[in-house]
């Protein structure tokens, strides 16, 4: 390992990197950021030349709650990242240590990869569960010591917690299994640890993306093995401007409501003899429709109508990128997002109906964009962030007429970032 990391990070050696992982971000920002982490973590642990893993955040495109029901999902990484600096102890020990910015340090003792039911909603659960999860398919996991800091704003619908769990599987992939395990595979594993450990019933899109970079078509019709398909898309090109707009709002108590939603899809498959609906035939469905809705209720079904109508949406919107069609695709964008709203119905909760940010939000972005552009909820949904395509030449005035009614800075720019979860490479 370079001895001189620092002095080789402020040459600009590693600037033509930043500049794929960042797009346009300047490069003396990012310098500053990953000389930052080396010197927190010398600080911490005497190491002075780590190890160094990114990790991005991912945003969804299409294919709002599909994934968990074996359905198609189109998303795609971004700039905005999970930095970690890394060093394995001197003597062998069996304790991996997180410490992350502005949060309690993370120390768990691998020797025991059993369930540990006082860690669910923990980042303890889930290095644990990825260590379990590595060591069942014949991998090794080891102590290490790793420094985090992140710009993968949590409760932003940019998958934070996914951004950690792959993270924290290639650092694993890396210093004990010479790389042997592929991002989809990470993927599985983060999805294993959020279930099984975390306690959290979520997909598999969130970790893919995070995983994989770039710009991604999954199918999870298989998923133990999804079908994943890069795909080109240049939106800067075309002359929009996507962004996520954070609209406030806390997450802490919506875990029923976001578990509500796969299990009411799922009932709704239990009644067409399947476990999901990606195995339970539409036509079948809709003929039923009439007895499902007095087993499963009304809403279920809109769920399930919303299923159906985004799997078919993902392909047309596959097409459009495929085909370089910007207005296609975002035709899809719009009827996405209307989907959500009106069938889905996850843009706020029916157990707080004054607090309705993420429609406000919707409803000022329509009226701004006058048929320009595109906006949809973005992610879990109820409370947080919405997604827009604004055409880049009112990006600037879109900011400011957002700022307006939310806090400054609410207005995130985002680009694609074409390279998976890993180590950056320093020798």
């Amino acid at each position: 390992m370079n001895s001189n990391l620092i002095d080789d990070i402020n040459s600009g050696r590693f600037d033509s990197t930043f500049s794929t992982l960042y797009s346009r971000e300047s490069a003396e920002f990012h310098r500053e950021r990953w000389v930052g982490i080396i010197n927190t973590h010398r600080e911490r642990t005497g190491d002075s030349s780590p190890r160094l893993f990114s990790s991005p955040g991912r945003t969804e495109l299409s294919g709002n709650h599909t994934d968990h029901n074996r359905g198609r999902v189109l998303a795609a990484a971004v700039q905005l990242d999970t930095i970690a600096a890394v060093s394995t102890p001197s003597e062998k020990t069996m304790v991996a240590e997180l410490v992350s910015e502005g949060y309690p340090p993370v120390r768990v003792d691998l020797s025991n990869l059993d369930k540990v039911k006082a860690e669910e909603g923990s980042t303890d659960a889930l290095l644990r569960g990825i260590a379990a999860s590595i060591v069942r398919r014949g991998g090794k996991v080891g102590g290490f010591s790793a420094s985090t800091v992140s710009r993968v704003l949590k409760g932003s619908g940019l998958s934070s917690s996914a951004a950690l769990e792959v993270l924290v599987g290639s650092i694993f992939n890396e210093l004990f299994n010479e790389g042997r395990f592929t991002p989809v595979e990470l993927a599985i594993m983060g999805q294993e640890a959020e279930n099984e450990y975390f306690g959290k019933p979520c997909g598999l899109m969130d970790q893919t993306a995070c995983a994989v970079g770039g710009v991604v078509a999954i199918d999870f019709a298989d998923p133990k093995a999804p079908l994943v398909e890069p795909l080109k898309a240049d939106f800067a090109s075309a002359g929009y401007t996507l962004a996520v707009v954070d609209s406030g709002g806390d997450h802490a108590d919506l875990t029923p409501d976001y578990a509500s939603i796969p299990e009411e899809m799922k009932s709704v498959a239990r009644e067409l003899g399947a476990e999901v609906l990606g195995d339970a035939d539409e036509e079948t469905f809709i003929s039923n429709i009439p007895a499902i809705r007095k087993i499963s209720g009304d809403r279920a079904v809109l769920r399930a109508l919303h299923f159906y109508d985004e799997n078919r949406r993902v392909k047309e919107m596959v097409d459009a990128l495929n085909m370089n069609d910007i207005q296609t695709y975002l035709d899809g964008v719009s009827r996405s997002g209307d989907s959500s709203w009106r069938f889905l119905q996850n843009v706020f909760s029916p157990r707080h109906i004054n607090e309705q940010a993420v429609s406000l939000a919707l409803a000022l972005t329509e009226r701004f964009l006058s048929g320009e552009g595109a906006s949809r909820v973005h992610g879990g949904g109820f409370a947080g962030t919405i997604q827009v395509f604004i055409p880049t030449d009112r990006f600037k005035a879109y900011v400011s007429f957002m700022e307006g009614y939310f806090s400054k800075g609410s207005v995130v720019p985002l680009s694609v970032r074409p390279l998976p979860v890993g180590e950056l490479i320093t020798d």
